[in-house]
């Protein structure tokens, strides 16, 4: 059985040569262990493209709810849903309850009724009916992209893209996005001023991470309108070297530092990946972004942590070290270029 199953492996690996070349080593074993069952899981699936009812998909699916991280969140959960305090649930950063669902979500996490719980609570508390969107506070201040970008996100990968004020927040945020773009007040000179909000490219990569999954011919006008929106923004610099996240001349070092998870930031990498997402893979304009993602690999071909958050309920490794998220990132982001 388990000689069948190397050569099944083995050419899989055949299937994924074009990628695979660009690595100077093959971290795909290393990927495989058994240690971090939510980086077997999406080894598997996202590289390796076992079949969804494959028995071994299947079993490292079921090992991520039983991992570290994953438990440590949820061990921290109150029986109502919340984690730390029953209010909107975006502070402190990153311990509030919508921080955890976006870290749920990339873990790769199932839902559980504990997770509906959580859910639930973001939908009834961390939603503003007067705006249409989810806010980090009680008024419109708080109603940044990045956030509803992230929430619907993870929303969708729990189960809830048809629940209707998922379906709302969709709507209302690609209708404001396409009238008005990626303006952010957080990326102002002066936030009381709209006229000097300027574009942010984290809020447009969460934006389109969230609308990446809608097939295009489901896509509202809005939602095609801010998709394009966002892949002309991504498109308007280098990615390897641009005025990232604002447009004011500086640049966030977050920028260039890998790392997992990720928040309301975001990086060269994550840009690469949902560009190719939507199907720009083949842009001859990526070239030098995706040489600069090569450029980190180590000769062993993983990426190190270069950046994790503080305060979180868990941790996710050593800033530094070979990262098995960061090169999963990588390897992923490669996979779909073509």
């Amino acid at each position: 059985m388990f000689r069948t199953r190397a050569r099944q492996i083995t050419r899989r690996r055949e299937t994924i040569k074009d990628w695979h070349d660009k690595l100077k080593a093959d971290p795909l074993p290393w990927l495989l262990e058994q240690d971090n069952p939510s980086v077997r899981y999406f080894t598997l699936r996202d590289l390796l493209r076992l079949p969804h009812d494959d028995p071994e998909l299947k079993s490292a699916q079921a090992a991520i709810m039983a991992s570290k991280p994953v438990r440590e969140i949820l061990e921290a959960q109150y029986p109502q849903g919340y984690w730390v305090k029953p209010d909107r649930g975006y502070s402190p950063k990153y311990r509030a309850t919508v921080w955890q669902l976006m870290f749920l979500t990339q873990l790769g996490a199932t839902s559980t009724e504990a997770i509906d719980r959580a859910c639930r609570f973001v939908l009834e508390h961390s939603f503003l009916p007067e705006q249409g969107l989810f806010s980090a506070t009680k008024t419109g201040t708080g109603t940044i992209i990045c956030l509803n970008g992230n929430l619907l996100r993870a929303l969708g990968h729990f189960g809830y893209s048809d629940h209707p004020t998922v379906k709302t927040v969709t709507q209302m945020l690609a209708a404001c996005i396409a009238t008005e773009g990626y303006k952010c007040r957080a990326n102002a000179p002066d936030r009381s001023k709209r006229e000097t909000w300027l574009p942010c490219v984290w809020g447009a990569i969460k934006a389109l991470r969230a609308f990446a999954p809608i097939p295009a011919r489901e896509r509202s006008e809005a939602v095609k309108e801010t998709v394009n929106q966002g892949v002309d923004l991504l498109f308007s610099r280098d990615l390897s070297g641009a005025e990232y996240p604002g447009g004011t001349g500086q640049v966030s070092p977050l920028w260039f530092r890998f790392g997992f998870p990720l928040g309301y930031h975001s990086d060269v990498l994550e840009a690469l990946d949902v560009l190719a997402q939507l199907g720009h893979g083949a842009d001859h304009r990526l070239q030098a972004a995706i040489e600069f993602v090569l450029g980190k690999q180590d000769s062993e071909g993983r990426w190190s942590l270069e950046h994790t958050l503080d305060r979180t309920w868990t941790r996710f490794g050593r800033k530094g070290e070979p990262s098995k998220w960061v090169t999963l990132r990588a390897l992923r982001m490669l996979s779909r270029l073509s």
